[in-house]
Protein backbone atom coordinates (compact mmCIF):
# COMPACT_ATOMS: atom_id res chain seq x y z
CA UNK A 1 0.00 0.00 0.00
CA UNK A 2 1.39 3.43 -0.97
CA UNK A 3 0.95 6.59 1.01
CA UNK A 4 -0.67 9.61 -0.60
CA UNK A 5 1.90 12.48 -0.59
CA UNK A 6 -0.84 15.13 -0.82
CA UNK A 7 -2.31 14.38 2.62
CA UNK A 8 0.51 16.09 4.62
CA UNK A 9 0.13 19.23 2.51
CA UNK A 10 -3.60 19.39 3.19
CA UNK A 11 -3.00 18.88 6.92
CA UNK A 12 -0.46 21.70 7.02
CA UNK A 13 -2.81 23.91 4.99
CA UNK A 14 -5.73 23.20 7.35
CA UNK A 15 -3.59 23.88 10.43
CA UNK A 16 -2.39 27.18 8.92
CA UNK A 17 -5.92 28.33 8.12
CA UNK A 18 -7.04 27.38 11.62
CA UNK A 19 -4.13 29.26 13.17
CA UNK A 20 -4.90 32.41 11.16
CA UNK A 21 -8.57 32.17 12.14
CA UNK A 22 -7.87 31.84 15.86
CA UNK A 23 -5.23 34.58 15.81
CA UNK A 24 -7.71 36.95 14.17
CA UNK A 25 -10.26 36.17 16.89
CA UNK A 26 -7.60 36.97 19.49
CA UNK A 27 -6.90 40.27 17.70
CA UNK A 28 -10.58 41.20 17.69
CA UNK A 29 -10.62 40.97 21.48
CA UNK A 30 -7.72 43.43 21.68
CA UNK A 31 -8.77 45.94 19.02
CA UNK A 32 -9.72 48.63 21.56
CA UNK A 33 -6.34 48.32 23.30
CA UNK A 34 -4.50 48.46 19.99
CA UNK A 35 -6.49 51.49 18.81
CA UNK A 36 -5.97 53.24 22.15
CA UNK A 37 -2.21 52.72 21.96
CA UNK A 38 -2.09 54.33 18.51
CA UNK A 39 -4.12 57.34 19.64
CA UNK A 40 -1.90 57.89 22.67
CA UNK A 41 1.22 57.76 20.52
CA UNK A 42 -0.23 60.26 18.06
CA UNK A 43 -1.24 62.68 20.80
CA UNK A 44 2.17 62.45 22.42
CA UNK A 45 3.98 63.09 19.15
CA UNK A 46 1.74 66.08 18.41
CA UNK A 47 2.30 67.47 21.90
CA UNK A 48 6.06 67.06 21.61
CA UNK A 49 6.09 68.85 18.25
CA UNK A 50 3.92 71.66 19.59
CA UNK A 51 6.09 72.05 22.68
CA UNK A 52 9.37 72.37 20.82
CA UNK A 53 8.07 74.87 18.27
CA UNK A 54 11.53 75.13 16.71
CA UNK A 55 12.48 74.13 13.21
CA UNK A 56 15.78 72.27 12.92
CA UNK A 57 16.91 72.69 9.32
CA UNK A 58 19.92 70.41 9.77
CA UNK A 59 17.76 67.58 11.11
CA UNK A 60 15.30 67.98 8.23
CA UNK A 61 18.21 67.92 5.77
CA UNK A 62 19.51 64.72 7.38
CA UNK A 63 16.09 63.10 7.15
CA UNK A 64 14.89 64.27 3.75
CA UNK A 65 17.77 65.58 1.67
CA UNK A 66 20.87 63.41 2.06
CA UNK A 67 19.36 60.45 0.22
CA UNK A 68 19.56 62.41 -3.05
CA UNK A 69 22.03 65.23 -2.37
CA UNK A 70 24.60 63.09 -0.57
CA UNK A 71 26.28 63.23 2.82
CA UNK A 72 26.97 66.82 3.74
CA UNK A 73 24.68 67.79 0.85
CA UNK A 74 27.81 67.95 -1.32
CA UNK A 75 26.19 66.13 -4.22
CA UNK A 76 25.10 62.63 -5.00
CA UNK A 77 22.25 61.58 -7.23
CA UNK A 78 21.11 65.21 -6.96
CA UNK A 79 23.30 68.31 -7.25
CA UNK A 80 25.38 69.78 -4.45
CA UNK A 81 23.51 72.23 -2.24
CA UNK A 82 25.83 75.12 -1.60
CA UNK A 83 26.21 78.84 -2.01
CA UNK A 84 26.17 78.56 -5.84
CA UNK A 85 22.38 78.83 -5.52
CA UNK A 86 20.78 82.14 -4.78
CA UNK A 87 18.11 82.41 -2.11
CA UNK A 88 15.25 82.88 -4.58
CA UNK A 89 16.17 79.76 -6.59
CA UNK A 90 16.57 77.66 -3.45
CA UNK A 91 13.24 78.90 -2.03
CA UNK A 92 11.44 78.14 -5.29
CA UNK A 93 12.99 74.66 -5.56
CA UNK A 94 12.02 73.74 -1.99
CA UNK A 95 8.50 75.14 -2.27
CA UNK A 96 7.56 73.96 -5.77
CA UNK A 97 10.02 71.18 -6.54
CA UNK A 98 12.06 71.12 -9.73
CA UNK A 99 10.28 70.08 -12.91
CA UNK A 100 11.94 67.29 -14.85
CA UNK A 101 13.87 66.03 -11.83
CA UNK A 102 13.17 63.89 -8.81
CA UNK A 103 13.00 66.98 -6.54
CA UNK A 104 9.48 66.95 -5.04
CA UNK A 105 7.58 69.92 -3.69
CA UNK A 106 6.49 70.23 -0.08
CA UNK A 107 9.38 68.58 1.76
CA UNK A 108 9.53 71.54 4.13
CA UNK A 109 6.50 73.36 5.57
CA UNK A 110 5.98 76.77 3.92
CA UNK A 111 6.58 78.66 7.16
CA UNK A 112 10.05 77.07 7.50
CA UNK A 113 11.34 77.37 3.93
CA UNK A 114 13.33 80.53 4.65
CA UNK A 115 15.11 78.82 7.55
CA UNK A 116 15.92 75.87 5.30
CA UNK A 117 17.25 78.20 2.60
CA UNK A 118 19.46 79.95 5.18
CA UNK A 119 20.83 76.56 6.27
CA UNK A 120 21.53 75.49 2.68
CA UNK A 121 23.24 78.78 1.88
CA UNK A 122 25.39 78.46 5.01
CA UNK A 123 26.89 75.24 3.62
CA UNK A 124 30.13 75.98 1.88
Amino acid sequence: MTKNPVVPFFLIFALGIGLVFFMSLYGLDQKKEIAGANEEGTEQTTEESANTGEFDAEAVAQQKCISCHGDGLAGGMGPALNSSLDAKQAHDAIKNGVAGTAMPAGLVPDENIDEMVDYILSLD
